[in-house]
């Protein structure tokens, strides 16, 4: 694949996948998303077997509404407003809680040296992080995904992929290298604050991404504190590569996950490994995580998720994958089936 095609297929990840900036007319509003839901077994660690029609095999369903309005001189306004739903049962939001607009809600200024957003942000950590493995951001087969915002041993990565409050700078693509820096306010007297960012190069058949996070877990003063006192911050680093040779796609990722409670610090180090080989107008995919836990807490997990999403049209695609998943403490888990995507 050519340096010029590589480039343009990271650009439409972005897009399909958190980023939601486009080429638009000189002012446009546009209405987009897609659907997803899925038939088969699930079984997670620990738990036991359900038959089950759900959401979000592949991707998360959504809708979402963007416009930009052209300023001249370069210069552009845009917002996105983004919102999850389950098509197994028709109700707002990916999970009981979330916001109305949990998937993003920004307004941003943009020009020749970059671009400022404010308002709820998908965090730069989330896009490394799904950009980077095989099942993008699949909640149900996606072994980074599990262990990321799952944990090992019950504590994963805390704050979500979207954080609120937030104001994000991003630079301008320079020879194939961007970056990207957030920074959230609590917006209450006595909040931590939380920050993080990410540097990416996307160039010929190599893509690299280093992204971190640093926050807080006690979000809210005296919240956390009150049932668990000890618990302080948590730092996150994953370095993710992307090597696309035409007839097979190569992806790894490392992530270190650092828990600072007093007297029970954690520390969490995992690898992801995975492929993608294009067949007719499908692919195949594969990955695999381990991940383990040192510190306070012992505990290590293996995930493995195997599938074939294949393209009936541009904007549907047919798919089915099984994930298998093992933890040092708990009964293994089993999750395979069939589902459909359609993007609009």
């Amino acid at each position: 694949m050519t340096r010029v095609k590589t480039m343009t297929r990271m650009a439409a990840a972005l897009v399909v996948a958190w980023q939601g900036s486009a080429a638009y007319a000189q002012s446009s509003v546009q209405l987009y998303g897609a659907v997803d839901a899925w038939i088969g077994s699930s079984k997670p660690l620990g738990g036991g077997q359900a038959w089950t029609v759900g959401g979000g095999g592949m991707s998360t369903s959504y809708w979402g509404m963007r416009g930009r309005d052209d300023l001249g001189g370069g210069w552009r306004a845009s917002f996105t407003l983004e919102s999850f739903f389950l098509p197994q049962n028709g109700r707002a939001g990916s999970f009981d809680g979330e916001p109305f607009f949990g998937r993003s809600a920004e307004v941003s200024i943009g020009g020749p040296y970059g671009s400022i957003h404010l308002g709820r942000i998908v965090s730069p950590y989330f896009v490394t992080a799904v950009l980077f493995n095989p099942f993008i951001d699949s909640y149900t087969f996606s072994p980074t995904v599990l262990q990321t915002y799952l944990g090992v041993n019950g504590q994963g990565l805390i704050g979500g992929y979207a954080w609120n409050n937030a104001a994000l700078y991003r630079t301008p693509v320079l020879s194939g290298f961007s970056a990207d820096a957030i920074y959230a306010l609590g917006n209450q007297p006595g909040n931590a604050h939380k920050w993080g960012g990410s540097a990416a190069y996307a160039g010929g058949i190599f893509s690299l991404s280093v992204a971190f996070q640093s926050q807080p877990f006690d979000t809210t003063p005296g919240d956390l504190n009150a049932i668990a006192p000890g618990y302080s911050r948590q730092t996150a680093v994953m370095v993710a590569a992307l090597c696309n040779l035409s007839a097979v796609q190569f992806n790894a990722q490392y992530q270190r996950l650092s828990n600072d409670i007093s007297g029970a610090d954690t520390t969490v180090n995992g690898v992801q490994l995975g492929f993608v080989v294009p067949i007719g107008d499908g692919k195949a995919l594969a990955s695999y995580m381990h991940s383990k836990s040192s510190g306070a807490s012992q505990a290590s997990r293996s995930t493995l998720a195997v599938g074939f999403d294949y393209n009936v049209s541009r904007r549907t695609d047919l798919y089915a994958a099984v994930l298998a998943d093992r933890a040092s403490t708990l009964s293994s888990g089993m999750t395979y089936g069939v589902g459909i995507r359609s993007r609009f």
